[in-house]
């Protein structure tokens, strides 16, 4: 093991952040930002905390009442439910009710944003696929769902296709998104994502060993893009699935690092702090 990458011990300096979901398991934040912060010598340390819905407010207001704690990411399932809690929001969160980050400000404030859209898209592009033109079908209209709709939108799609059980849920958000991007944006009825290059499952369906597939991979034609961005397994169903039928893949631990920048700058992750 390379002595360099290890995590120092904390001390009385030591700054905090927390990544907050439930189950907490799966999340990879912790291992990718301790190592960020170990190769870049910020006395910084992450932790991941467990809260089900019930605690979650109780659980974030006092995690901001911590002296020394600087910034949060929240993941599943309590991206929609966090936003209430910020003093201030981005455009990003304003318009998809949906945040991933809060970050303590100078004065005090805490202020809400969202990457998994920008990283998502990110990811898509280090990968060498430009989506720009294309037809996508979204699955899940949650938080990471929502900020990965605006992105793509933003970055220049077609066509977005959403799918959600809560059909009434995809509805409204398709209705925020069309004031914005008029024409673009329809409801599907099933879990048939049609003729697209890109189809997406933005949903919890795939995190465990019996889950069925978040969408219907027949008919489909075979350069159609499929991702996923549930982070473990690395490999779900729906990838392999997807990959045994000719399909190219790509697995959510793209748009985590690739968010990785993103987090930097949001939180003023500097050595020289």
């Amino acid at each position: 093991m390379n002595d360099a990458l290890l995590i120092p011990s904390p001390t009385g300096s030591t700054r905090l952040y927390a990544v907050v979901g439930d189950p907490i398991a799966q999340v990879q934040a912790p291992t990718l930002l301790n190592q960020l912060f170990a190769e870049r010598g910020i006395d910084a340390l992450m932790l991941p905390v467990q809260a089900g819905a019930a605690d979650f407010a109780t659980v974030i207001e006092g995690l901001k009442r911590i002296g020394n704690l600087d910034g949060l990411l929240i993941t599943v399932p309590h991206k929609l439910a966090v936003a209430a809690h910020a003093d201030e929001q981005s455009l990003t969160v304003a318009l998809t009710s949906s945040s991933n980050a809060l970050r303590r400000q100078a004065n005090g404030r805490w202020l809400a944003d969202n990457f998994d859209g920008a990283g998502f898209v990110a990811g898509l592009r280090n990968a060498g696929r430009d989506p720009e033109g294309w037809r996508v079908a979204l699955f899940g209209s949650g938080g990471a769902g929502n900020a990965i709709a605006v992105a793509l939108l933003q970055a220049g799609i077609d066509r977005l296709d959403l799918f959600d059980v809560d059909r009434s849920r995809a509805a409204r958000f398709a209705e925020r998104l069309e004031q914005y991007w008029p024409g673009q944006v329809r409801v599907l009825d099933a879990a048939q994502p049609g003729e697209v290059e890109l189809a997406i499952n933005a949903t919890p369906i795939g995190m465990q060993p019996g889950d069925p597939l978040p969408f219907d991979l027949e008919g489909l034609a075979p350069r159609t893009l499929i991702a996923d961005i549930i982070m473990k397994p690395a490999e779900t169903r729906l990838l392999q699935s997807a990959a045994a039928k000719g399909h190219a893949v790509q697995p959510g631990i793209h748009m985590l690092s690739s968010q990785l920048g993103l987090y930097r700058q949001f939180f003023g992750l500097d050595p020289a702090q």
